[in-house]
């Protein structure tokens, strides 16, 4: 049976979490841009910031989680015709390397 892929977990709680101003105390160090040099955001813009947060401590967590990157993941393996899928919260290089090491 094919999900509703009108959904959209993590955009909503970027939403959410913007919507209520939050700021979380780990990495990145930005903090949506408020931690940003001035200088970077005069070259940047704050844009390129604000959707960069960590998601566990920031959309959803490892000791209670409200299930967003979960759902997320359940839509985009329906999408992709796969049993599951895993979404990377660690960045590409090491994301690359745990997928090589995962083959062998």
């Amino acid at each position: 049976m094919s999900e509703d892929h009108h959904e959209a977990p993590v955009l909503d709680a970027l939403a959410d979490y913007k919507a209520k101003g939050r700021l979380g105390f780990s990495p990145p160090g930005h903090k949506q841009a408020r931690g940003a040099a001035p200088s970077v955001r005069d070259v940047l813009g704050d844009a390129v910031f604000l959707g960069d947060m960590l998601a566990f401590g920031g959309l959803d967590g490892r000791r209670r989680t409200s299930g967003v990157l979960r759902r997320a993941q359940e839509l985009m393996a329906d999408a992709v015709h796969a049993e599951h899928t895993f979404f990377s919260t660690c960045g590409s290089s090491l994301s690359v390397k745990a997928a090589r090491d995962e083959r062998s």
